[in-house]
């Protein structure tokens, strides 16, 4: 699963493109909820999250193969994060997209007033 899953990054989400399988190992582990679609044996969606369960989660990495978009996938991908157990009930989920915004709005997200995102990065 480790290496469909770089091959789905690689080929459709820029933001993770280049990812090495002993990160996404980490990321994998370190994660609350993990949810991947399939067609046969080709990943197709995938998303996940971190969370306290209480009060605040994020949405990480979603992203539908491009072929396959508009079909619903990213929905399903969002919605089983959502109800997911660990999820479903925290008072604050948040999301970070470049180019998305739409869809994410379609599925209730807002652009909360009063709120800046602030970024820490290490230097590479």
């Amino acid at each position: 699963g480790l290496h469909k899953l770089k091959l789905l990054f690689d080929k459709h989400a820029f933001w993770a493109a280049g990812r090495e399988i002993r990160t996404l190992r980490q990321i994998l582990s370190n994660s609350t909820v993990v949810i991947s679609l399939w067609r046969g044996k080709r990943m197709v969606g995938f998303g996940r999250a971190t969370s306290d369960g209480i009060s605040r989660a994020v949405l990480w990495d979603i992203v539908v193969a491009g072929d396959l978009q508009g079909r619903g996938l990213g929905r399903k991908v969002v919605d089983a994060l959502l109800n997911s157990r660990s999820i479903r009930n925290v008072e604050r989920i948040y999301l970070m997209t470049t180019n998305s915004g739409e869809f994410y709005e379609q599925l209730g997200f807002i652009q909360p007033p009063q709120q800046t995102m602030l970024l820490h990065q290490k230097s590479l």
